[in-house]
């Protein structure tokens, strides 16, 4: 019983650490200018990314019977 107390102690003195940790850290964004444009650089690759990565772009053809996610319900 005391083993299981301890374990629930740690554990809540983990969840208790992380979020003091988080709260303290806040949502700071960048203010010097090379780190405003070191963000926007990361915006438009992450744009582009979604772009070239996209479900069309990766399966560059057409959906065939055999595939799995054209298959409906009533279909063997």
């Amino acid at each position: 019983m005391v083993a299981l107390l301890i374990l629930f102690g740690v554990l809540g003195g983990t969840g208790v650490l992380m979020a003091i940790i988080l709260m303290r850290r806040g949502a700071r964004r960048t203010e010097t200018a090379e780190g405003l444009l070191l963000e926007q650089e990361a915006v438009r690759q992450a744009a582009h990314d979604r772009v070239s990565f996209g479900a069309a772009a990766v399966h560059n053809s057409l959906p065939t019977a055999s595939d799995t996610y054209s298959r409906r319900e009533g279909r063997p």
